[in-house]
């Protein structure tokens, strides 16, 4: 007898009514044809034991019991799906052969792993475990992937990096929420001050965002604009770049700060020729954006709808697993397989009849166009999120499931459409010996801009101070300021982060680091946490109540900001976590081992462990706390008085 493992019961569905033969439903199971089963977990049916399981003396946070460290790892059945567990034992059990069906990712090849080890397999059996990868839950998809199963033994080094993520999260999580929530007793708080590897980086960056943002202090800076006219009576206006002369008339950010420097030049300029010195124009062209990783999706749902991480991946959740619309959301790949090249037009017609809105960018889209997306080199487990070729009634969509369907077709569209063609024109021009630019970009072919018609040229980004267009103008020819404008402007503290901010600063967290080696490597594994993980890092915040929301903005908590400023720096930046996602990788790969990545963590565990015991971590009680304990000091007065 066969038996699949899926991750979860939609996979499971999905599989079955792909195979062969009559159905035949069972309890935990559905039977396909005479001899073969598809089963399934709910997620993890496995979790990390409590430290209290290695030893009862653990039950009790005490700081001379830290680092706690299992010598003889531990899992235990999660209460809520033991009866699942029950039914896999008895069916792999009876399985000849097994088939691993788990989600296309790390976390998904350990899920399955660590039931088949758990339940005892024997060795014989396990090394003829097979692997199926589905990432798209529509019958012919299914049934592709049914047809290219691989060994499991290939997948190995994969799962064996998600089990060293896994354990090294619960060792680094356990001891340092335990010893800052020590500390934080020490000092009268009373709630548990919890610390992960990836949540406490992304708390660090709320927390100096805030900090910046209060400690910012406005000022002003100046700017001169030189209106210009040719001789043929057209305007156009050009930017005084300042020369090194006025540096110390600057701020750090080569702004001028000197009102009496910039008036100055406003006169000397105006009346006055102006030169062209230099004249350049550039006709250039920009790729369509490639297709949806979920991070890409969750920041620009956030933008245009002000969706949270987590609504938008419950949403593309019920895409996938209910309405088989999408291909599987949780990847963080933005390329897609060649061969799916093929069934594009098949997708476009679903597009077609799924979303009334996208009819007519359907019909001007060209499928012999190829655009850079199709790319075998790039996908790895899992390709771009896309439509699937299953088409539905729009109408029975909700309205966020309506608006992110809408959002991925688009997307996929535009691998079809022509590059974005635009002149880039900039002219550099001297007026009594001053320096003064003059940039403008004009579309010449729209391309796949033409299904973003709100959206102007200038989100691209590099667009500061273009103009629409400039009148004709020649290398050395002469030209007439009228006059000189001063602008005089004032310095803007960060914002603070939203929900799409803060999820696009997390996936490009290198642009705060400053070690070049650790800001590369966080390049490559597109920023902190993972597709899966992130979204639900930045609810346990705000269940922790270290991040609060105000309207649209994310702020932290006092008892966030006093975490962070209590902690080892270390532990606040992404810089550990980047090195732990280099060496998790390379364990996938075979390039570092379980071991090596372990006995590491248990060093650095021990000299952080030790820094937090040398430091106060106070957190401000708040007004309802007091008067709770107030409240408590009185009623054991009263009780001592009787």
């Amino acid at each position: 007898m066969r038996l699949f493992i899926a991750e979860k019961p939609s996979l499971g569905r999905a599989i079955a009514n792909a195979l062969p033969g009559p159905q035949q439903k069972g309890e935990g199971f559905i039977k396909c044809g005479t001899d073969t089963l598809v089963s399934w977990c709910i997620g993890h049916l496995l979790e990390q034991v409590e430290p209290d399981a290695y030893d009862p003396v653990f039950k009790a946070w005490r700081f001379e019991h830290l680092p706690i460290v299992p010598r003889e790892w531990q899992l235990q059945p999660k209460a809520n799906t033991r009866k699942q567990l029950t039914v896999l034992k008895k069916l792999v059990k009876e399985a000849d052969e097994l088939i691993h069906a788990g989600d296309p990712d790390r976390e998904g090849q350990l899920l399955v792993d660590e039931v088949i080890a758990w339940l005892k397999v024997a060795p014989q059996k396990r090394a003829k475990v097979q692997r199926c990868l589905i990432s798209d839950l529509n019958p012919d998809a299914v049934r592709r992937a049914l047809a290219q199963l691989k060994p499991n033994q290939g997948f190995v080094p994969l799962s064996t990096s998600a089990l060293a993520r896994s354990r090294a999260d619960w060792l680094y999580g356990i001891n340092l929420t335990r010893a800052c929530t020590l500390q934080g007793q020490k000092s009268g708080y009373q709630g548990v001050l919890s610390v992960g590897r990836v949540q406490t980086p992304i708390l660090g960056l709320v927390v100096r965002r805030d900090d910046a943002i209060a400690a910012f202090v406005s000022k002003p800076f100046y700017e001169v604009l030189a209106n210009l006219q040719t001789e043929a009576g057209e305007h156009f206006q050009a930017k005084w770049q300042p020369s090194e002369a006025c540096a110390a008339y600057q701020d750090e950010e080569g702004r001028v700060v000197s009102k009496a420097l910039a008036e100055n030049v406003v006169r000397r300029i105006t009346g006055q020729p102006a030169h062209i010195t230099q004249l350049t124009r550039k006709t250039k062209q920009q790729p369509p954006p490639l297709p949806y990783s979920l991070s890409s999706l969750q920041i620009d749902a956030g933008k245009r709808y002000g969706m949270s991480a987590q609504q938008v991946l419950d949403v593309c959740q019920s895409l996938y697993e209910k309405h088989t619309l999408i291909t599987y959301p949780r990847s963080d790949s933005r390329y897609l397989l060649e061969e799916h090249y093929e069934r594009a037009p098949r997708v476009m017609q679903a597009i077609r009849n799924t979303c009334s809105s996208l009819v007519e960018a359907v019909e001007g889209a060209d499928p012999n166009l190829r655009s850079k997306a199709w790319n075998d080199k790039k996908v790895d487990a899992h390709h771009a999120i896309i439509p699937t070729e299953k088409q539905a009634n729009g109408t029975r969509l909700s309205t966020d499931e309506q608006r992110l369907y809408e959002l991925i077709a688009r997307q996929y569209l535009l691998q079809f459409y022509p590059n974005w063609r635009y002149l880039d024109t900039e002219v550099m021009l001297d007026i009594v010996g001053g320096s003064f630019i003059a940039r403008a970009r004009e579309t010449v072919e729209n391309g796949w801009k033409v299904l973003f018609p709100s959206r102007s040229s200038d989100d691209e980004g590099g667009s500061e101070g273009l103009q629409s267009a400039l009148p004709p103008l020649q290398q050395g020819q002469v030209l007439q300021c009228l006059s000189g404008e001063l602008q005089e402007k004032m310095t803007q503290p960060p914002k603070h982060f939203t929900d799409a901010t803060l999820l696009a600063a997390i996936t490009g967290i290198a642009r705060y680091v400053k070690d070049p080696d650790i800001r590369k490597i966080l390049r490559e594994t597109d920023g902190l946490g993972t597709e899966a993980t992130r979204a639900g890092i930045i609810e346990l915040l705000f269940k922790r109540h270290f991040l609060m929301r105000q309207g649209k903005q994310i702020l932290a908590t006092l008892a966030g900001k006093a975490l962070i400023h209590s902690l080892p720096e270390s532990t606040t930046l992404p810089d550990m976590t980047a090195e732990w996602e280099a060496r998790l990788n390379a364990i996938s790969q075979r390039e570092d081992s379980y071991q090596a990545f372990m006995q590491s963590l248990e060093a650095t565990l021990g000299d952080l462990i030790g820094q937090v015991g040398q430091t106060t971590v106070k957190v401000p009680v708040s007004t309802e706390t007091r008067q709770k304990r107030k409240g408590v000091r009185r009623s054991r007065k009263n009780t001592t008085k009787k």
